[in-house]
């Protein structure tokens, strides 16, 4: 590779890790008083989903 290629480095999303989604964790309580635990599952909004950071673009 030449001075003046760049190579393409994947670098982990901090938010999500490298998976590519949330998981927000959350409880409700019902009628009865109970608990109710329910995970969220939604796409990262910092790598769109990719799970990796995108390149910066040319300056």
């Amino acid at each position: 590779m030449s001075d003046l290629t760049v190579g393409f480095k994947r670098i982990p999303c901090s938010d999500c890790n490298g998976t590519g989604e949330l998981r927000i964790e959350s409880e409700n309580i019902n009628e009865n008083f109970d608990v109710e635990k329910q995970t969220v599952i939604t796409e990262c909004p910092l790598c769109l989903g990719l799970g990796f950071m995108l390149p910066a673009g040319p300056q």
